[in-house]
């Protein structure tokens, strides 16, 4: 390696004593991972966070359901069937 510095040369060395501690057929996702791992948790955070303040400005409110059944044959809450407003 050209131009090599003493203190390069020495990182070096010791890098590549390192490297041959570890396992070679093992597999380690390293730092890499980790920060991907800890982006992706953020991000899910973030959304959930969204999705409550979202979901708490919905204003739902069930119906009876004889006003349900009211609203789908056409009637709103509170008005008379066709049927019995003549009687």
């Amino acid at each position: 390696m050209p131009d090599m510095t003493p203190s390069t040369s020495l990182a070096m060395t010791h890098f590549v004593t390192i490297a041959k501690e570890f396992d070679k057929d093992k597999v380690t996702p390293g730092v890499l991972g980790f920060i991907v791992f800890a982006v992706m948790g953020l991000a899910v955070w973030a959304l959930m966070k969204s999705m409550n303040r979202h979901m708490g400005k919905v204003d739902f409110e069930e119906r009876e359901n004889s006003e349900a059944a009211a609203v789908t044959s056409g009637n709103g809450p509170g008005e008379a069937d066709a049927s019995t407003a003549g009687k």
